[in-house]
């Protein structure tokens, strides 16, 4: 009965909800205990509030200050530099190894690179004998994820695994498996039947993942897609942001495009599959939830850094578009929604690109490692 410990960071949802679709997975696989754990959660108060809000406050409020801030430090760390970040980390981080030792799992998986920034020195001080791993959750990898003191790599494509060979990570630890999403997506839905039970109509379904976007940018988006006689069900989903529901209050259907506005659901996966087109900032965890679904995506205001990357990733792929503006979005929908053929030819693009059972792939990975005691390390020993 394998032991596995799950680490993110709550920095953004995505490190989580790929932390919860390997657990999933790993219970699936093979019967044991699956911990998943917040890194932040064994960190001091005062770093734990200060690394959430330097990302959050600067993604959200100066993405321009973010980009330049990602860019600028996407390079090789001087000696210096990286000795103070250790030293930061380690000192605001100070109860993950206390943790590590009370669990005593058979293996540990990182979503986020704080965890493995701190859990790979302590391999390498030969203090730490379960095999680490990690997931890279966008579609590259800045060089905060690269380390040498780590047992095995999991990434989205080649272009990222050449990216951390490029940085020193050796070839033989990277696994090209995509980025884990719930296995459940795996499973066959019936488009027409959730349109039925969801109240979608008949005609195309769009579905707009609204909540980390600017509200007011939003409501100018929608409320000229009403405007301009498009065909359908619009379907903005404002998730936790009881502002973006506020914003959108007053708008109304018009004759020809059905207008849904919905707060925090639990059946976003439904709604991805109702749709012939998704448009979100283009994050990793739901650029890969979708493509999984093979739905082409439309993707606004992406986060200079990896949500660029991401988007290029998509475009290049051929399976959906980018869009630096806002303001593009209703006539660019409106081009799509009449050329249904370029729709077709994204929506084979998704399919191709997707992966849907990149979380079973990486749990039978880790299984399989440890089964064979591949990193000298097998599930029926136990560290003491």
């Amino acid at each position: 009965m394998p032991r596995i410990l799950l680490l993110h960071a709550s920095v953004g949802s995505g490190h989580k909800r790929a932390a919860d679709a390997l657990a999933r997975a790993f219970r699936i696989r093979q019967p044991g205990q699956v911990w998943v754990e917040d890194t932040l959660d064994h960190a001091a108060l005062l770093f734990r509030q200060a690394y959430t809000r330097t990302y959050l406050e600067l993604s959200d409020r100066a993405p321009a200050l973010w980009g330049y801030s990602y860019y600028s430090t996407d390079k090789p760390e001087s000696t210096a530099f990286k000795d103070l970040r250790t030293r930061i980390d380690r000192i605001g981080v100070t109860g993950l190894g206390r943790r590590v030792r009370r669990l005593q799992p058979e293996a540990i998986v990182c979503t986020h690179f704080l965890p493995v920034h701190l859990l790979s020195r302590t391999k390498g001080q030969a203090r730490l004998p379960q095999p680490l791993y990690c997931v890279v959750t966008d579609f590259t990898a800045h060089v905060f994820w690269a380390y040498n003191q780590v047992d095995g790599y999991f990434v989205a494509t080649d272009d990222v695994r050449d990216l951390l060979i490029r940085r020193g990570v050796p070839p033989s630890i990277i696994r090209v498996t995509g980025i884990p999403v719930d296995p459940a997506i795996l499973s066959a839905k019936d488009p027409a039947a959730i349109r039925r039970v969801r109240g979608l109509g008949t005609g195309p379904v769009l579905t707009f993942f609204g909540g980390g976007l600017d509200s007011e940018r939003v409501r100018a988006a929608v409320a000229r897609l009403l405007e301009i006689g498009l065909r359908g069900t619009l379907v903005v989903v404002a998730g936790r942001n009881a502002e973006l529901v506020e914003a959108l209050r007053g708008l109304s259907s018009s004759p020809t495009l059905h207008l849904i506005v919905l707060g925090f659901i639990d059946y976003v996966d439904d709604l991805v599959v109702a749709s012939d087109l998704v448009i979100s900032k283009p994050g990793g965890l739901i650029v890969s939830e979708v493509l999984g679904r093979a739905v082409p995506l439309l993707l606004v205001d992406p986060i200079p850094g990896q949500e660029d990357w991401n988007a290029d990733y998509v475009t290049s792929a051929g399976a959906g578009l980018q869009l630096r503006l806002m303001a593009a979005l209703p006539a660019t929908l409106a081009r799509l929604m009449d050329d249904p053929q370029r729709v077709q030819s994204m929506q084979a693009c998704a399919k191709e690109v997707g992966r849907p059972a990149a979380a079973l792939d990486i749990a039978d990975h880790v299984l399989r490692d440890l089964a064979s005691g591949e990193h000298g390390f097998k599930i029926s020993e136990r560290p003491r």
